[in-house]
């Protein structure tokens, strides 16, 4: 498969928004955790997909912190954006905020998730560079280098 264009991180950048009702919420009254997962693998999956223009498959959830609880009727904010690409894989960091009515934001959730784009047949298809504009951008790129090669060295350790 030939080579695409690099594409600049805002191109794929995700959001979704979601008002907490009571079958997400769980025996503590907060917002279900495997819920969450679902929404934040969706997050991921789109702006995969929007980046490499190919179906993607969740490869893993490198790291997922959850940092407090959200309730009953909290608005929920889920962005995701690349943080790195390899060759057919995608790093997408996502991170969850319960917004309140006046539009403050606090942070309750980062995720960072790897996704490998798909051809027709279904095997791994090459994906498009990453192009950082901002500063943050370029720091998470290269953090993400480092994950990826912790990622490398996990897999090749046996179980």
């Amino acid at each position: 498969m030939e080579a695409r264009p690099a594409k600049h991180v805002f191109e794929s950048k995700t959001t979704q928004i979601q008002i907490l009702m009571p079958e997400h919420i769980n025996g503590y009254n907060r917002l279900f955790g495997g819920k969450l997962v679902e929404w934040i693998d969706v997050v991921a999956a789109v702006a995969a997909r929007r980046h490499s223009g190919c179906n993607v498959t969740t490869a893993c959830i490198d790291n997922l912190q959850f940092q407090s609880g959200a309730y009953v009727n909290s608005t929920i904010v889920i962005e995701g954006q690349l943080t790195w690409v390899g060759r057919t894989s995608m790093e997408v960091r996502v991170d969850t905020f319960v917004e309140e009515l006046d539009g403050c934001k606090s942070h309750i959730n980062r995720a960072y998730l790897i996704m490998v784009a798909l051809d027709e047949e279904e095997n791994p298809a090459q994906v498009p560079g990453l192009l950082c504009d901002t500063e943050e951008e370029k720091a998470e790129f290269e953090s993400g280098v480092l994950r990826a090669g912790l990622r490398k060295e996990r897999r090749r350790k046996k179980f």
